[in-house]
């Protein structure tokens, strides 16, 4: 049987990149999958060609920094598939690549909108519905930023941090109701954010794959891996758990 087999997993920023890859994995493992994203036309059509390719998914918009959008996602995936056994909030934006001095304050506040105050809304309507139900796994997506410092990325970096610390106090307030809640650390990774930050330039994106002591930079796919071991009973004893996924980053 398929690891998730019968599960209902939510994905929020899972038109592109890492939330995709996560969606793809899951729905290949059984999941019927709930794919939420701002980007309606590749949310739709990765809702479309999962269920082509025989799995289960559907594409439900929603702003993760809107309480409304939020808890209109879990209704939605309430109403469409009867529960919600999975949530990963994965949403997340780079923001501007400048040191703290030149940093523009409306800047600063969407980055803190989305990638905080998105997983913590995220976070606030599934336990709701997870602690009546008997339980459930929330993931979050954290950063290597979550765990060390990066010039000129300080907002994002700071944001990251903050993700490890909802996911710690969640996963003690929220143990004895069997909801696990974890995050992810990963290192550099190829996709769009990757390409924005470099500006496509070669020479800069060795240098993020330098960053990496493997040599290069990850792939979506290997931090779905990841994703699904930490969405499966195989991880069933883990809980307030960050785990980098970092090509080695913070071995050193």
């Amino acid at each position: 049987m398929s690891v998730l087999y019968d599960k209902v997993a939510i994905i929020t920023g899972a038109a592109n990149g890492i939330g995709r890859a996560i969606a793809t994995r899951f729905a290949a493992e059984g999941a019927r999958v709930v794919v939420s994203d701002l980007d309606v036309a590749h949310g739709e059509a990765l809702a479309a060609a999962i269920t082509a390719g025989g799995g289960h998914a559907t594409y439900v918009r929603a702003d993760v920094s809107s309480d409304t959008d939020m808890h209109l996602l879990l209704s939605r995936a309430l109403e469409i598939y009867g529960g919600v056994h999975i949530m990963v909030n994965n949403a997340g934006i780079e923001g501007a690549n400048v040191a703290i001095g030149e940093y523009d304050m409306a800047e600063f506040d969407r980055v803190i909108s989305v990638n905080l105050r998105g997983v913590f809304l995220g976070m606030q309507a599934a336990v709701k519905q997870m602690a009546t139900a008997g339980g459930g796994v929330i993931l979050n997506m954290s950063s290597v930023a979550g765990l060390k410092g990066f010039a000129t990325l300080a907002p994002y970096t700071a944001s990251k941090h903050a993700v490890l610390g909802l996911t710690k106090s969640a996963a003690l307030e929220y143990a004895t109701k069997h909801i696990r809640i974890n995050a992810i650390c990963p290192g550099a990774v190829v996709t769009d954010m990757i390409h924005r930050l470099t500006h496509n330039d070669p020479a800069v994106e060795a240098s993020y794959a330098n960053l990496q002591p493997i040599g290069r930079m990850g792939t979506p796919d290997e931090i779905a891996a990841v994703a699904l071991f930490l969405c499966s009973d195989a991880s069933s004893f883990l809980t307030g758990v960050a785990l980098p996924a970092d090509g080695g980053i913070m071995a050193g």
